[in-house]
């Protein structure tokens, strides 16, 4: 009897994808010469995620030891009110919001790109390691003494680049592809985490205590000084981030069919990198490494918006109303007591992380 020849092993980890919508509507406009595909369920969920969004920074505006109206928050974001809500809502309160706003975006839209590159749900920038360097980079700055203000940014940039370039130089091979990344990640990741537990260890309790508060994901203390950087880097990588989503349509097909339908898949893998990092690094270094939002979001989203693939912003929207939201449980759930907004997401993303596994060893492609 002759055994039954067994599939080779993908070289790509890949989950079956939810059922996509299939209620697209082509258009095509004259001036500017711009053609595409409506879909009219994943603009209505884009929209109703701004919505919620914004509801969402205002209810985080509004919690605190001075309570203020949600309708009275709408008009502080306005330029109206009183002298004392003026100044409670956008001096104190607006600022720390902001960081956990944009943060979220720049989380969940990493994670679409990321995953979409990879066409894997696990590999979010937590996974292979992009976090984990931004967060050591910033971790040697608070140890070692340098400057921990503005300098923050250009450190998470710098950490995030280095183990982004370390995973894609280690991953190629001929070409990368996203299961290499994603083994080479991990890795790498764990480098970056031996690495922080080493300057924990050498550096002085103050800073210790600085930097685990920090690491844990925090948004206690954030002002314009954080939101700024975070804000201007937005302005530039969310295009940017949208564009490339369009290109990175053709590698959800497969590399051989990308390639045949003139797509350069290195180069588009590459630019995506980039990119991811880049929103990565600037959010880890305001608001620090935001467990499984990167995760957790594109997910949420692809399944909301029933598309083959993340869509950019919808999980970059889908992202900041986790990353409110949980900062107002965590400032709620113990009264007098305000915990980093990391471990809600972190309590949140376990299940998400374990369903993910779940899936993966069905599909059995997951390695």
């Amino acid at each position: 009897m002759t055994p039954r020849a067994r599939p080779a092993p993908a070289d790509d980890a890949q989950v079956p994808a939810p059922r996509a919508s299939v209620g697209g509507r082509p258009f095509r406009l004259a001036r500017p010469p711009v053609s595409g595909i409506l879909h009219p369920r994943q603009l209505a969920v884009t929209a109703a995620l701004a919505v919620a969004v914004f509801l969402a920074l205002c209810w985080d505006v509004s919690v605190g030891e001075y309570g203020i109206p949600l309708t009275d928050v709408a008009r502080a974001l306005l330029g109206s009110g009183d002298a004392g809500t003026l100044l409670v809502v956008q001096e104190l309160r607006l600022p720390r919001a902001m960081v956990g706003l944009l943060a979220g975006i720049a989380f969940g839209m990493s994670g679409a790109l990321f995953q979409t590159m990879t066409r894997n749900p696990l590999a979010s920038p937590d996974m292979i390691g992009l976090t984990q360097g931004a967060g050591t980079a910033v971790v040697a700055g608070i140890v070692l003494g340098w400057d921990f203000g503005p300098g923050t940014q250009a450190l998470g940039l710098l950490g995030a680049l280095t183990s982004a370039l370390l995973v894609y130089g280690l991953a190629w091979r001929r070409g990368t592809t996203g299961y290499r990344i994603i083994l080479v990640g991990i890795g790498v990741s764990w480098i970056c985490l031996s690495t922080t537990d080493f300057l924990l260890a050498r550096g002085g309790r103050f800073q210790a205590q600085e930097a685990l508060g920090w690491l844990v994901g925090n948004l206690n203390g954030r002002d314009w000084q954080q939101a700024g950087p975070l804000a201007a880097a937005l302005a530039v990588l969310l295009p940017a981030a949208l564009l490339i989503g369009r290109l990175m349509r053709t590698l959800q097909l497969g590399d051989d069919v990308a390639t045949g339908l003139g797509t350069r898949v290195q180069t588009v893998r590459f630019v995506v990198l980039l990119t991811g990092v880049g929103l990565v690094a600037f959010a880890t270094a305001a608001a620090g490494p935001i467990a499984f939002v990167a995760l957790a979001a594109p997910q949420i989203a692809q399944r909301l918006c029933r598309t083959a693939w993340p869509p950019p912003l919808a999980a970059g929207l889908t992202g900041a109303l986790v990353v409110l939201a949980s900062d107002v449980v965590a400032r709620e759930v113990i009264p007098g007591t305000e915990l980093p907004v990391g471990i809600v997401t972190g309590v949140l993303g376990a299940p998400v992380l374990l369903w993910l596994l779940i899936r993966v060893n069905r599909a059995g492609s997951g390695g």
